[in-house]
């Protein structure tokens, strides 16, 4: 553990990673993290964590990880692509991310196939806001059962801008340091 950061799979054991971050499955179209790349989170954000993944379980459900923890110097590329705060942290303030106390996830079934949502991750439409409503009934009850699971764990809905579905805050977000701790120190 290095300021706090802790590997989320030594917290949750086989909870389902997909940090797509390392592939070029995402908004910049390549890989900004390294194929080695896994999920960290402070170990406070990780327990939380750990308690909507048994409340899911009790559903049949679990969670999958699209990202936590990222490095300082990877905000400043994303803000390069998308210099807006509605959808990118500016790097001057940090995101929450960039302190280990963010996450950004998704719903999966007992066989590990992603639930629907109204819009896919890193979306940057409407669609992907929190309040979007114009698509199929049973979307908009996945993205309820996530976020009241998270909430009821105690996170934190990103009200500021509330376009992201998939992103929720712990509440003690602020007591957090910025970081700029590469993958490959952490691993």
């Amino acid at each position: 553990m290095k300021n706090g950061l802790i590997r989320l799979q030594k917290i949750i054991p086989g909870i389902v990673e997909d940090l797509v971050y390392a592939t070029e499955e995402n908004f910049t179209g390549k890989a900004v993290y390294p194929p080695s790349a896994v999920a960290f989170l402070q170990k406070g954000v990780a327990e939380r964590l750990k308690r909507v993944q048994k409340d899911l379980q009790k559903r049949g459900l679990a969670l999958k990880i699209y990202d936590a923890y990222r490095p300082l110097s990877v905000q400043k590329k994303f803000w390069e692509l998308v210099p807006d705060p509605r959808y990118v942290g500016d790097p001057a303030v940090g995101s929450k991310h960039n302190r280990g106390a963010a996450v950004d996830v998704t719903l999966i079934d007992g066989e590990g196939k992603e639930l629907g949502m109204p819009s896919g991750f890193d979306d940057f439409s409407e669609r992907a806001h929190r309040k979007f409503s114009d698509c199929e009934a049973q979307l908009l009850t996945n993205r309820e059962i996530l976020q009241e699971a998270m909430e009821r764990a105690g996170f934190l809905l990103d009200r500021e801008e509330d376009t992201e579905w998939w992103h929720f805050d712990d509440p003690e977000w602020a007591s957090f340091p910025l970081l700029d701790i590469t993958f490959e120190e952490l691993l």
